[in-house]
């Protein structure tokens, strides 16, 4: 990456940096007021037929990501200008999405601050074995990368481990400030749900809160793990890792549907995000656009997007992702 090119690009990347708070009010009446109204829909229609609350729930679970997205961008300090409204607006998008602002952010940070880098693995990512290490690993952490890689257990098991325990402790080293936010998201979680089971019985809660839950849940998890695991991504020890690199060739371009795209809050253009966080959401595509040397990032589609559940572990000779069979080749060649 010369410096000129990095200049070029941080150029053409300036001018959507900047919230419009118009915008941010309107996304949240356009992404908040669906998803209460498809959540009473929804529990309404427990009286009319279960697979029409099930209907309803994937649509709520739609808007549920998007809440994230807000709750993202919060992180991010792009949604709004002041970063109080961010905190408030954040910490609020994360009670509904039981996600901590302040834990997370600090997390997602360093994700960005170290993402592709083999060197630097281990905070706010997804667990990555190189074909190496997988070689030299025991049988036991075998055992446990492969069912943690499973995508039963990843997109099953691991938003309720992610959600309900993972987001509800403090990391070690927190500050004042994070822990209490993480408490003050912990006990806000606690008094909605409780006061939504008054409101209707836990019954009725968890037969809508469920389905929303899980499905938004798995998408989510998916969405950030096939932005960064698809065959050519990009990945360096740390003296050859280089941050624009890692962000526009190990993000993707994740091409949506435009009713998709709408509805993720355009977190498909991951490249542009990981070249400039402080791009908002929803000025994301026109950063893409306004830039030449975008248009030939690496693009996947829903279709071939279904391939990266293949790839398992990443291949440093060859710099690709590759599945467990390939460790068995490198098995079959002989040391020199």
């Amino acid at each position: 990456m010369t410096k000129e090119r990095l200049k070029t690009l941080r150029k053409q990347m300036l001018p959507f940096e900047k919230a419009n708070r118009n915008k941010s009010i309107y996304q949240l009446i356009n992404t908040l007021v669906p998803f209460f109204g498809l959540w009473t829909l929804a529990y309404f229609s427990l009286s009319i037929h279960y697979l029409l609350t099930l209907a309803l729930s994937v649509l709520a679970a739609g808007f549920l990501i998007r809440i994230f997205i807000i709750f993202h961008d919060c992180c991010h300090n792009s949604f709004f200008k002041s970063r109080k409204a961010n905190k408030i607006v954040g910490t609020i998008a994360g009670i509904i999405t039981i996600f901590p602002y302040s834990a997370w952010a600090h997390d997602h940070s360093v994700h960005h601050a170290t993402s592709s880098n083999l060197d630097k693995r281990g905070t706010g990512d997804i667990w990555l074995l190189t074909v190496k290490e997988y070689m030299d690993a025991s049988f036991l952490t075998k055992v446990g990368y492969r069912l943690y890689r499973n995508p039963i257990i990843m997109f099953g098991l691991g938003p309720i481990y992610t959600f309900l325990f993972k987001n509800r402790f403090n990391r070690k080293g927190a500050r004042l400030p994070e822990r209490l936010n993480t408490y003050l998201t912990n006990v806000g979680i606690v008094a909605l749900y409780a006061f939504m089971c008054y409101l209707i019985g836990w019954e009725a809660f968890l037969l809508v809160q469920t389905p929303i839950f899980l499905i938004s849940g798995a998408a989510g998890i998916w969405l950030f793990y096939v932005q960064h695991t698809f065959e050519d991504s990009y990945f360096e020890p740390d003296k050859e890792w280089e941050y624009v690199s890692a962000a526009i060739e190990g993000s993707s371009f994740y091409k949506l549907p435009k009713p998709l795209q709408w509805m993720t809050g355009n977190i498909g253009y991951h490249h542009v995000h990981h070249l400039a966080p402080r791009v908002p959401n929803y000025e994301l595509e026109k950063a893409h656009t306004n830039s030449e040397q975008l248009q030939n990032v690496p693009t996947i589609s829903l279709a071939t997007s279904l391939e990266s559940l293949s790839f398992k572990l990443w291949d440093e000779e060859k710099k690709i992702f590759v599945g467990y069979r390939a460790v068995k080749q490198y098995r079959k060649v002989p040391v020199s």
